[in-house]
Formats: C-alpha cells, structure tokens, sequence
C-alpha cells in the first residue's frame, strides 16, 4: 500500500495558496489597500473551505490544523503590525492584541497535545464552559473569528478610506466606519475569550504538572518500600 503523502492532502494544498495570498497581502499593506485587501479576504475564505474538504475528504491532519491555525495568527499579527505604523498612538493597544493572541493560542494547543488532543479546537468538553460553546459552535466561532477580522481590516481600510458613502443627510456615513463601530464589541469579547483560553490552559499544564509530580513522588515511595 502506497504510503500517504500528508503534505500534498488538498486541504494542506489549499492552506500553500493561503500563504501566499496572506505573504502578498503584506508585501502590499502599506501601498495599495485594494490588492492586499482582496488578498486578505481570499485568503481568509479559504480558511473554511480546507476546513470543509478535510472532512469531506478525510484528509484532517495534526499538520494541517498547525499550518492553518500558524497562518491565522500570522496574518493578524502582521495586520496589527501595519495598524501599529497608522495610528502610532494606539500602539501599545495593538502590541497587547498581539501578545494575548499569540500566547493564549500558543499554550492552549501545547497544553491539548499535552493531553493527547491533536487540535486546538477539540477541547475536553467538560472543561470551561466558554471554550466548550466558543470550539464546539461552529456558528458562534465563525462569527467571533469573523468580527474580529473585520474589525482590524475595517480600522486598515479607514487609513485610506471611510468606504462607499451612505446618504442620510447630515447622518451619513461610510461603510468601513460603520463595519468598524460593529464589530469593535466582537473584536473585545474575541479577546477575553483568548484570556480565558490562556487562563484554562494554564490550569490544564498546572494539573499536568501536579499529576505528574505526584505521580512521580509515588514511584519513587514504591521504590524504597
């Protein structure tokens, strides 16, 4: 039987296509916000589809769920490094966004291997009970990742643009405005969700830690009886 070549699983293929999109999106944030913009938002659509064609395919993979959740903090850790180079005053805030996004995520997939789950986004469903709702409702988690996407790329846009104008008199506003002044709750709730998946994970290596030295502590009792 011909040995599976895991890097080539289409799912895997089409996480390729969206670093390249998210790469070009960079290369072209500072510049021209219509080409990166597009880039971007491909690149976050295909987020679901190789979702979708690892289950219909059967092609999930502890690869693939690191390439892809690698390639989401990626790509909105370097649009908060642009949002850091257009509103120089809100660095700090967007620095603080960085770390909590990284290190929440970063902990909680060491800590699910450390339990023998092989993705971040299978948790142990009688854990905390925000995570358990946020990871196990595909709707709840598309909508969070969504508006807190959309939050960051509505504040880029605004560097260049308010958008298309919505005429109500002296009410009007532009679009991207708007979407910005939505989606800022989203983008808050998104992040306390992150702390408590820092937190959570947290007790989980804690735990870990208090088994293992127990155990340990056990064995080396055992051993002088």
């Amino acid at each position: 039987m011909t040995e599976e070549n895991v890097y080539l699983f289409l799912p895997n293929l089409i996480g390729y296509v969206r670093i390249i999109l998210a790469l070009l999106s960079f290369y072209f944030m500072p510049s021209n916000y219509v080409l990166a913009s597009w880039a971007y938002i491909v690149s976050g659509l295909l987020d679901a589809v190789d979702g979708h064609a690892a289950r219909m395919l059967n092609q999930g993979s502890r690869f693939g769920a690191f390439l892809d959740m690698l390639t989401d903090r990626c790509a909105t850790m370097c649009l908060l490094v642009v949002l850091c180079l257009f509103y120089p005053g809100w660095t700090f805030v967007f620095q603080l966004c960085m770390i909590i996004d990284i290190v929440s995520h970063w902990i909680h997939c060491q800590s699910s291997l450390m339990k023998g789950i092989d993705s971040h986004k299978k948790i142990d469903l009688a854990g905390n009970p925000i995570l358990r709702h946020y990871y196990s409702n595909r709707m709840i988690l598309f909508c969070m990742c969504a508006g807190n996407e959309l939050f960051y790329a509505s504040l880029y846009l605004l560097h260049f643009t308010s958008g298309p104008v919505v005429p109500l008199g002296p009410l009007s506003f532009g679009v991207f405005t708007a979407v910005c002044i939505l989606c800022a709750p989203v983008a808050l709730v998104k992040t306390t969700i992150s702390i408590v998946q820092l937190y959570a994970a947290c007790q989980n290596v804690v735990a870990i830690d208090v088994a293992e030295r127990k155990e340990a502590r056990a064995d080396e009792s055992a051993k002088k009886n």
